[in-house]
């Protein structure tokens, strides 16, 4: 019997964006909790460093011995790792590669060897590519434009393959873009990228304009992990659930930014683009299923990043590169 049984969670990637909130809440929660990442952006936990049910671990997802022994005694493995958004895929694909996908076959091992209840696997709603239908559902055709959604399509595959032929239960989550204000904090999602321009430089760069961005609050994105958490396995298991509320275009997620902040100086920039990705994801899975129902918009997550920008919390905000995945990965070496 595992200590505080049903409530041991390994997070791969846990100091990342979205770790570095769904954490502390889970600790809340009451679950034990051990996030396992590089660390590259820093001690994002420090103000809860002391909790007794806190197990930080510094590993790489290349270290299959390590991942191995750090799923000892996990109920759950939450898999948010891996080298996020295009521009940094890019960068070094062969890299990429070997953390995005081959790297996740160290964990559906070390999930096998550790007899893990659940994993649940972050990927994203870019495996659907351009879209012209209004409502992209779980069902509807998968078309990756890019290496970085086309490896995350593939572990879908590979993850829902596994789930065959082993006794371990498996769901896949397809999240929108993911806006507001975490301790590790990313400026390279629309959201957040825009409100930054627009808080230092009174100006709104729209990058296009008419592509559909469906968006998901960050405190709702913490709340679809801790639903999957505690979700019966016949409600989730071998499912994949969309997740996003607000679906606007560039060009109206400026005009909400414009609104929140309330500078009648601001103005806006438009500018060119090769990011032609435009889809508007349906939601109702998950609502239906799981019952979930998002609580906070768009207008919140820029409000927050306002606030915390105010509060001096967002240090050159532009030019830091713990800010953006990119600017962090020609700054070090991750071979």
């Amino acid at each position: 019997m595992k200590d505080n049984d049903g409530k041991n969670v390994l997070i791969t990637g846990g100091a990342g964006y979205v770790g570095s909130a769904l954490v502390p809440k889970l600790l809340q929660e009451g679950y034990n909790v051990k996030p396992y990442d590089l660390y590259i952006y820093g001690d994002v936990f420090s103000h809860i460093k002391d909790n007794p049910n806190l197990v930080q671990i510094k590993g790489d997802m290349r270290d299959g011995e390590k991942l191995i022994e750090s799923a000892k005694n996990v109920d759950t493995i939450i898999h948010l790792a891996c080298i996020s958004n295009d521009p940094s895929y890019e960068l070094d694909p062969t890299l990429c590669k070997s953390i995005n996908y081959d790297a996740f076959f160290n964990v559906l091992e070390a999930a096998r060897i550790n007899d893990v209840k659940r994993i649940i696997y972050a990927s994203t709603s870019s495996v659907y590519g351009l879209k012209k239908e209004k409502n992209v559902r779980e069902t509807s055709t998968c078309e990756p434009l890019t290496d970085y959604s086309k490896y995350k399509l593939e572990c879908e595959k590979v993850l829902l393959d596994f789930g065959k032929n082993h006794d371990i239960e498996h769901t896949i989550l397809r999240p929108a873009t993911v806006c507001g204000y975490t301790p590790r904090l990313r400026l390279d999602l629309v959201v957040n990228i825009l409100t930054i321009h627009a808080l230092i430089n009174k100006k709104i760069r729209i990058f296009g304009g008419t592509q559909l961005r469906p968006n998901i609050n960050i405190k709702d994105m913490v709340r679809v992990y801790e639903l999957l958490l505690s979700a019966p396995k016949e409600k989730i298991n071998g499912e994949i659930f969309n997740a996003g509320y607000q679906n606007y275009s560039v060009e109206d997620i400026a005009k909400i930014i414009e609104k929140v902040i309330g500078d009648p100086e601001m103005i806006f920039e438009y500018v060119s683009t090769d990011d032609i990705r435009s889809y508007h994801i349906n939601s109702n899975k998950i609502r239906k299923v799981l019952g979930f129902k998002p609580k906070y918009t768009i207008e919140d997550g820029v409000g927050s990043l306002v606030d915390a920008y105010k509060k001096g919390l967002i240090v050159d905000g532009l030019n830091n590169p713990v800010y953006y995945n990119i600017k962090m990965m020609q700054k070090i070496n991750l071979k």
